[in-house]
């Protein structure tokens, strides 16, 4: 048993060094994308991050941002917290394994080295296997919460097995102790920890019951409400409870802020202390250990402490600013995102029969606290509400899929309904059910599980298609079935870096690892079987995710991978006694055996090293920094998404860079907090020069304007700030029901230009002054204003041109009808009074050539995007088409070409190509226009060279299309339709720039492979 111990752990430690080498060679120096820029601010100067919150990540993270060497490196640093933390998870799943595979192979105390061996062999298969998986990885090499949050999983199970094996030791229950500290910590990280508890209290009915099926039934429905007790109970009851008595001390007795919690927080306190001393001294051991559990609980649970704290110091990002209890209530509860239905709600069409007040929302007021306003409650017609609902957002877009993948025909409704088609069915439960396994179940999780354990198609967000974001095997007729010939994959897609094939093997390994343990020790198995369902399935049915994600959610299942891979250890084990029967001597046939089980972890690493290699790529920081640097002095920046706004805040939070310019996420202009902070000065930038008063725009108030068409002549937009910053009754409307509300009397509006103020300010340059408009009209398609559009409008009118205002999105503004009112100034637009025309589906904007020229070939860094050693994954290209670079270099090429500056040109031309290699970046819509311009500058050469590569790109499309079988080739007509578009306007360009050779070879391969429409 010793022999196997020090085994044990010294693998163990082996197995986490090979992980944690790994990690920290393949992590990525910089910011990342996503939430990672958020998490790196919030640890850097402890500020508040989005809701709920992870406090305790915060704080580690905070203390391996003190090694950084200097503020650039302080990414890094965190980025290799969440290396180590993914080590360890993998160690304790070593051992966690080999506790499993002792179970079956060598129960008793006794243990032969043979079987040591296996074990240990069992243990670091099934480890190694999901450190290399394909999810894991992801996670373990960015700032991000999931890699701590897996090794607290990974811990806490780990411990509910040690407290197993020293059951019979008079102080085993410290291990149970451990766990109820361990899960309030874990809260601070991520609230999904939560779900390994009803595995823990199965390992814990087995070893201290009688096991029957009616205990295990009842054990897990006991699981269940301790999972409750802890959600509901711990994380915001104490917190509603404490509010109560906060609300009592301070409106009743007159008591200072925050006496209610202190309180509150001291009877907690006494309560656990004497039930503790009470049940020591009555010798009450049982429920000693449920208050000392409880209290450590609650301990682990106070990191978000720091949260309340450190919203009172008004740090720059302070999202929510819940600096009061009732604001941390709304913060846990994450209300800012609203409800999604769980076990009973309305479908996408349920009509909304009147609204109600719900929950009150208190704030800080003089000395007492007043309801702000009270949260909009819907009540809905009868007819359309379900048990289950899966189908359940409002939005178009999402109804679609819904229809499509619940292949919804409905019931009809009888009797009075709305009217208009949309309310006359609603859907079936069937339909309803349909659309879970299909789309929820299948597609949002088994679609993933097969990535990490079968293989994956590529690294491209996936849209329900055939050809990107699917699980492949790289057995051809398996993969050539679901997807099509794969000898015929476009090259762009066969070469993708995220092309992993795993042929089945962890998946198959698994499940022999399924079977053998169901056949040796039912009991474990139906403890893992539980894990796996709860960190994988019961994830699908409480998340009930709407479609059309910003992004794979594949990372919110990895304890289901995790728990997974202990079975692919344990297949290990059974193959391996199969063998056994057929070979005499188990030395050498397990050597051998062992020697090509290991080649599944050397399978795995190298099929996904490469597209998860990050090492030495900084493009997020750089299109970070040149987004700040495409800004005047003293700029405001509106940014619209988490990925254009929270790289942003990292730059300027932790490294200094451009803290002149006020960053704006005009999304959270929608909330009262947000526009509170924008009107604070923050470092060298101040305050935003927004006039409407807090009581007008607070939580509750503005959040839609109507626009009632009472008049057919445009008003001034200084009139419609009037109106709206206006408590008079004469401005508002009364409605038939009797409500009053805000409204306009038109959708068309001026705003008077001041030309002596856009050149006082140089808003533009001298040489075009005479191009200044006199006025922007503003004609609204919307039947309202958002309040985040009331609140941009209110700031331009203010602003009187003195603070540079700029746009991430090249259609920033395009809905309040100041899209064609933008300059290009690198990777930002600027709002200038000069009128450009909309170009076909584009609004350009102006630019100055020689100020964009410097920014793009002198000033700019491009973070190693032309690097093909570093990995350029889908979110990158996708990123460089958003940021149109393409479009952007050929329009600065055509500019310095009609400004005949033609070695300018062709340099810029050159350097766009260079930046965006064919093998890296595929060619797309905005490359048309980069080759045109490359013909008219007389780069001919490299015109043809990007014109030959697309068209390729598309007759490789199109062989692929035509390939396939009736059922798949229904499911790709657009990407069909949009390949013969494309190859027709390359044929085009071609000929109108006397490239009769190239238009002809590409019109004969055409007919040559019957390509023809």
């Amino acid at each position: 048993m010793n022999y196997f111990k020090r085994w044990n752990i010294i693998i163990g430690w082996i197995i986490f060094l090979i992980a944690a080498i790994v990690y920290i060679l393949t992590i990525e120096p910089s910011v990342s994308y996503w939430d990672c820029g958020e998490f790196i601010t919030s640890a850097f100067k402890l500020e508040v991050g989005h809701p709920p919150g992870a406090p305790l990540f915060t704080l580690i993270a905070k203390i391996f941002s003190l090694f950084a060497a200097d503020n650039t490196k302080v990414a890094i640093c965190i980025n290799t917290m969440s290396a180590l933390a993914s080590a360890f998870t993998v160690m304790f799943l070593f051992w966690t394994i080999t506790w499993f595979a002792k179970k079956i192979v060598s129960p008793n105390i006794e243990i032969t080295k043979f079987n040591v061996f296996s074990i240990i062999a069992a243990g670091t298969i099934g480890s190694m296997v999901f450190a290399f998986s394909d999810s894991f990885w992801f996670s373990a090499v960015e700032a991000e919460v999931y890699a701590t949050s897996s090794l607290f999983t990974a811990i806490i199970f780990w411990c509910i097995l040690r407290w197993e094996n020293d059951f019979h030791n008079p102080h085993s229950n410290k291990w149970l102790i451990l766990i109820a500290f361990l899960t309030g910590l874990s809260i601070g990280v991520h609230i999904l920890n939560l779900l390994v508890i009803p595995a823990v209290c199965l390992v814990f009915y087995f070893k201290r019951y009688r096991i029957t099926w009616w205990g295990i039934l009842l054990s897990i429905l006991i699981s269940f409400l301790l999972l409750e007790f802890v959600k509901f109970c711990v994380i915001t009851g104490l917190l509603k409870i404490s509010g109560i008595v906060e609300l009592f001390c301070i409106n009743k007795m007159g008591m200072p802020f925050n006496s209610g919690i202190i309180i509150f927080l001291l009877l907690i306190i006494i309560f656990l202390i004497g039930g503790i001393y009470l049940s020591l001294h009555k010798n009450w051991s049982i429920i000693n250990t449920l208050l000392l559990a409880l209290s450590m609980l609650i301990v682990g649970f106070s990191s978000y402490a720091t949260i309340i704290i450190r919203a009172n110091a008004n740090p720059p990002m302070n999202e929510n600013c819940p600096d009061n209890i009732f604001g941390l209530i709304s913060y846990l509860d994450r209300e800012q995102y609203g409800e999604t239905p769980l076990l009973y709600g309305p479908y996408y069409n349920a009509p909304i029969l009147k609204t109600i007040d719900g929950k009150p929302v208190y704030c800080k007021k003089d000395n007492n606290y007043v309801v702000s306003y009270y949260k909009p409650k819907y009540v809905y017609d009868n007819r359309y509400l379900t048990f289950f609902p899966r189908m359940f957002s409002t939005e178009s877009s999402h109804v679609n899929i819904y229809k499509s993948w619940g292949d919804i025909t409905g019931k009809k409704i009888i009797g009075e309904v709305e009217p208009g088609e949309y309310y006359a069915k609603v859907p079936t439960f069937n339909e309803n059910l349909r659309f879970f396994f299909k789309y929820q179940v299948v597609y949002m999780y088994c679609r993933y599980f097969g990535w990490n354990f079968i293989g994956r198609q590529n690294n491209i967000d996936g849209d329900g298609g055939i050809l990107h974001g699917n699980w492949i095997s790289g057995i051809n007729f398996i993969d050539s079935y679901f997807y099509g010939s794969q000898k015929l994959l476009p090259k762009f897609l066969k070469n993708n870096k995220g092309r992993n094939k795993y042929f089945f093997l962890p998946f198959l390994l698994g499940l022999a690892g399924i079977y053998y343990q169901i056949k040796k020790d039912w009991k474990n198995s139906v403890i893992l079987l539980f894990l796996f369902f709860m960190t994988g399935l019961a994830i699908v049915i409480y998340l009930n995710q709407e479609p059309l994600q910003p992004r794979e959610r594949d990372y919110a299942y990895v304890g289901s991978f995790y728990a997974f891979s202990i079975w692919i250890g344990l297949g290990f084990l059974g193959i391996r006694n199969f063998i056994l029967k057929y070979w005499s001597n188990k030395y050498i046939s397990c050597l051998i055996f062992i020697a090509l089980m290991l080649l599944l972890p050397v399978l795995m690493a190298n099929q996904n090293w490469d597209d998860h290699n990050r090492s030495n790529r900084y493009t997020t920081h750089d299109v970070a920094y040149n987004s700040l640097n495409s800004c005047a002095p003293n700029s405001i920046l509106f940014t619209s998404g988490d990925n254009d706004t929270f790289p942003l805040w990292y730059l300027q939070e932790v490294e200094g860079v451009r803290t002149d310019v006020r960053v704006v996420n005009i999304l959270l202009l929608d909330f009262e907090w947000y526009i509170d902070q924008m009107k604070r000065k923050v470092y060298t930038s101040d305050s935003l020069p927004i006039s409407i008063s807090h009581n007008r725009y607070k939580q509750g108030s503005l959040d839609y304007v109507y626009m009632v068409d009472k008049l057919t002549d445009t008003i001034q937009l200084s009139e419609i700030i009037r109106r709206i910053k206006s408590e008079n009754i004469a401005d508002k409307l009364k409605l038939g029901t009797g409500e009053i509300i805000d409204y306009v009397p038109t959708k068309n509006f001026n705003y008077l230009i001041s030309k002596d103020e856009v050149i006082e300010n140089n808003t533009v340059n001298s040489n075009i002054k005479n191009n200044i408009v006199p006025n922007i009209l503003f004609h609204l398609k919307a039947g309202y204003l958002s309040k985040n559009e009331i609140i941009n409008l209110d700031l331009i009118l203010n602003n009187h041109w003195k603070r540079p205002i700029y746009h991430i999105a090249p259609n920033g503004g395009a809905m309040l009808g100041f899209g064609n009112y933008l300059q290009l100034d690198g990777f930002a637009y600027r709002f200038i009074p000069i009128y450009t025309p909309k170009v076909g589906y584009f609004r350009p904007g102006r630019l100055e050539s020689s100020q964009l020229y410097n920014k793009y070939m002198k000033t700019f860094k491009w973070g190693n995007m032309n690097d093909s050693k570093v990995l350029i994954d889908d979110l990158n290209i996708q990123t460089a088409a958003l940021l149109r670079i393409r479009m952007n270099f050929a329009r600065l090429a055509e500019q310095l070409s009609l400004e005949r500056k033609k070695r300018e040109s062709i340099e810029v031309i050159q350097k766009c190509y260079e930046l965006m290699p064919y093998n890296l970046y595929p060619h797309d819509y905005y490359s048309l226009k980069l080759i045109e311009v490359a013909y008219k500058t007389g780069a001919t050469g490299l015109a043809n060279k990007m014109l030959n590569e697309y068209a390729q790109q598309n007759i490789q499309e199109m062989v692929f299309f035509r390939s396939l079988p009736k059922r798949l080739s229904q499911l790709i007509n657009d990407e069909c339709v949009l390949s013969y578009q494309t190859l027709v306007e390359l044929t085009d360009i071609a000929g109108k720039n006397d490239q009769k050779i190239l238009k002809q070879r590409i019109l004969s391969q055409i007919k040559e492979q019957n390509l023809s429409r």
